[in-house]
């Protein structure tokens, strides 16, 4: 990493994963030759070097080199030590440079890698067990959003890649897998920004005989482990925020967030018409294809989102905007579904999930009437999974948690690229 010659003795500075150290080199203590080839490797260059460790005058740990051999010769000389690597497009282009030269950005892979550990050890305490289900699918469902498209062709058939790893996983609920999850990669067509990437880590898991409550409960207790695994402390910094995952997390319906943070009350609105006014009234711009839940989640969306800084559980979703989940009980225009909030980000989505046949086939028939309407997220009927419905599926708890989001709060990361070792990037034309 830095290299200072001076006559017979020279000095330099050697870096690996664990950290850097100086090392003194004299011509006396590894011969003339080798010297002469010393004098001449550059910054960047991969070196072995042997010797006793010793304090200088400074009391500055170093190695007294024995012996100092060129292990792989670098043909690009590495950015200049004092200013580093600091272009934003070359640190996500050329990520390997970027690891060598910023300390605090190899800290935030290790520390992602810490947090993806830490949920292994959490849910293996819970007994669930981790399974692998399949990317390239012929239904990509379970979840809003546009797929990527492809073609098999020993098959002759297209297919799509999962934007959800949710249908299979509750096939294994039906098989009998009580308490399952995932984590892997799943692909949406969607835009780039500071919180989105078109191919992120999603962790779901699913757990027989309980429901969102539970759901709730395990959320708590994972954020709080993962944060005092990975940081020490259950208090975290982001950005000018201070979020306290030491408190029990706040519970406020989606109905009751609107009410505190627009002023506008949906336990009084009893017609679309009436949600429609209400939305030309508070700039809230809706389709003619939505309907009331819509419109109140689109007023949530606007309205209270960025309130919700400290953790908080947004509950009981209109059905609407939610084809996979049990209606309440009390009230059938809601769902008993909650979306976990930090920093005004959704960080999870659950459910207490939808295990009746008769009620989902009726849910996907609304979707594929939505996507007819010019939907291009909704959701499409899959046969096989109502299938797996009718063999029975018992009452069960499910959530979705978005990995990456997890590890900008942990890390204090300001964007999603930030935490992905090879984000998306627009490709640089070949220059002949």
């Amino acid at each position: 990493m830095f290299k200072r010659v001076m006559g017979k003795a020279s000095f330099c500075n050697i870096q690996d994963l664990q950290g850097n150290i100086q090392a003194y080199v004299a011509r006396d203590d590894i011969g003339e030759d080798s010297y002469k080839d010393f004098k001449k490797y550059d910054v960047g260059d991969i070196l072995g070097i042997k010797g006793k460790v010793f304090k200088t005058k400074t009391g500055e740990i170093s190695v007294h080199a024995s012996e100092v051999i060129l292990l792989s010769k670098s043909l690009q000389i590495l950015p200049e030590k004092f200013h580093g690597l600091t272009d934003t497009d070359i640190r996500y282009r050329q990520r390997y440079v970027d690891l060598i030269m910023n300390a605090d950005v190899k800290d935030t892979f290790i520390k992602r890698s810490k947090v993806i550990s830490a949920i292994r050890r959490y849910l293996d305490t819970q007994d669930f067990m981790e399974v692998e289900t399949p990317m390239l699918v012929s239904n990509a469902g379970g979840a809003a959003a546009r797929p990527f498209e492809t073609h098999f062709n020993a098959l002759n058939e297209d297919l799509k890649l999962r934007i959800s790893l949710e249908l299979y996983l509750k096939r294994l609920i039906v098989g009998g897998l009580e308490r399952v999850y995932e984590i892997g990669r799943v692909f949406r067509n969607e835009g780039l920004d500071t919180r989105h990437n078109p191919e992120f880590t999603l962790m779901e898991l699913y757990q027989a005989y309980t429901d969102y409550n539970g759901m709730m409960d395990l959320t708590e207790n994972l954020y709080r482990y993962v944060a005092k695994e990975v940081t020490g402390s259950e208090i975290l910094t982001y950005g000018e925020h201070t979020i306290d995952l030491s408190k029990p997390f706040e519970r406020i319906t989606m109905t009751d967030a609107v009410k505190k943070y627009a002023g506008v009350d949906f336990n009084e609105v009893h017609t679309l018409e009436e949600a429609r006014k209400l939305a030309d009234e508070h700039h809230v711009e809706y389709e003619d294809r939505h309907g009331k839940g819509d419109i109140l989640s689109l007023f949530f969306e606007q309205f209270a989102e960025d309130h919700l800084i400290q953790p908080t559980f947004v509950m009981d979703h209109p059905i609407e905007i939610s084809p996979l989940t049990k209606k309440k009980p009390d009230n059938p225009e809601y769902v008993e579904r909650f979306e976990f909030f930090l920093n005004g980000w959704e960080m999870a989505n659950a459910y207490s999930e939808l295990n009746d046949p008769i009620d989902q086939r009726e849910r996907f028939a609304a979707q594929e009437k939505a996507f007819a309407a010019g939907d291009e997220e909704a959701n499409h009927t899959d046969e096989d999974f109502l299938n797996a419905l009718d063999i029975g599926m018992p009452p069960t708890g499910g959530i979705g948690f978005g990995i990456d989001r997890m590890v900008m709060i942990m890390t204090n990361s300001m964007a999603i690229r930030d935490v992905l070792l090879f984000p998306t990037m627009k490709s640089i034309p070949n220059r002949d």
